[in-house]
């Protein structure tokens, strides 16, 4: 085959000229026709070798050019305060298992208590300030109900055979088991009014709300009775920030959060979209727009309707971008979902995670 000669031979020939038509023993296949192929054989494997080499381009891209987790310590947690009934006392403990639904403390569960009307809406200190007095506790299987002026009332923590309750609570449907008509009485006759108010519990089987369900850009979870989080965190600076411009001091307990930081400067926690305490892991959610609810005094029931929430309205605004949010409230403490269980101490240091 003429192509195969050495380049002497070749030259004494012919013109090597890829126009002529060269044939082979056995081929009809010219040296057009054999370039061709062969450019397009290369072709071939060229686009093969590059396509590998951008995805392992793309790999190593991602490898280094994506930020690691930057870790720093922020504060320390000074308080934690599980709230079993919602609008209720809280009660301080030193230590809490963090779950995706909220805090828990023995048999003690962040806001799974709530009082209803006899038609199932909920009842707050919004619409009965003297919820704030309330305490509700648990001892050995047994519910505990204290108030002023009001006897302890005890009841089974567990009553399966109680009705459950289709209650709403702002605007979503979410159930109850009732805790019985001495429960219910005991807090008729505490709240002094002429309805009839029930008391029901969430139990692990329920279905849980969905309070930002409506809100695409949340991050979406669930909760049994709070407004909106499962985990509400507060620092002590912003709260003494705040008292320094009231005529009278206010506690943190008035604001209701779960989590109480010190060391930190006044709304550091505006920041902390992503923070880690212990083995627990939250994400934040959102500011905690403020209400009428603050203006309710946690020692004595009684509600002003005028401060602190008038001063936290002069400085605490949103930015106009998230009017649609939060309209008119000012913002105090941050609102955060569980990524990662676990369980929370007094004295865990808090740590911000960035990127």
């Amino acid at each position: 085959m003429l192509l195969n000669k050495p380049p002497s031979e070749t030259s004494r020939t012919e013109e090597p000229c890829l126009s002529h038509e060269v044939h082979s023993p056995g081929s009809n296949m010219n040296v057009k026709d054999l370039a061709v192929n062969a450019f397009a054989q290369n072709k071939k494997a060229a686009l093969l070798i590059g396509a590998g080499v951008a995805v392992l381009g793309l790999g190593l891209g991602y490898k280094y050019t994506r930020k690691p987790e930057k870790v720093v310590r922020v504060g320390v947690v000074s308080q934690l305060l599980v709230h079993p009934l919602k609008s209720g006392k809280a009660v301080s403990v030193s230590l809490a298992e963090c779950h995706n639904i909220g805090l828990k403390y023995g048999e003690l569960q962040d806001r799974h208590w709530l009082v209803i009307t006899e038609d199932g809406h909920m009842v707050t200190g919004r619409q009965e300030p003297r919820l704030v007095l309330v305490s509700l506790t648990c001892e050995g299987g047994r519910v505990c109900l204290n108030g002023p002026d009001m006897e302890e009332l005890r009841f089974p923590l567990q009553q399966p055979d109680n009705p459950v309750t289709d209650c709403r609570v702002f605007g979503a449907d979410i159930q109850g088991r009732d805790c019985g008509d001495e429960a219910s009485g005991w807090l008729t006759r505490y709240l002094g009014a002429e309805k009839t108010f029930r008391l029901v519990h969430f139990e692990p089987q329920m279905k849980p709300r969905r309070p930002v369900e409506k809100e695409p850009l949340f991050p979406q979870y669930e909760v049994a009775y709070p407004d909106i989080g499962p985990v509400m965190l507060l620092s002590e600076a912003s709260v003494r920030d705040l008292s320094s411009r009231l005529e009278r001091d206010v506690t943190v307990e008035r604001f209701r959060p779960n989590i109480v930081v010190g060391d930190c400067e006044p709304f550091d926690e505006d920041s902390w979209e992503k923070i880690q305490i212990g083995e627990v892991q939250l994400q934040r959610v959102m500011s905690c727009g403020r209400c009428i609810f603050t203006t309710v005094d946690p020692e004595t029931g009684v509600i002003s309707r005028k401060e602190p929430l008038e001063t936290l309205k002069s400085y605490r605004l949103c930015n106009p971008s998230e009017k649609h949010i939060y309209k008119s409230s000012p913002l105090f403490g941050q609102l955060y979902t569980v990524k990662k269980t676990g369980i929370l101490q007094v004295g865990d240091e808090v740590y911000k995670i960035t990127h």
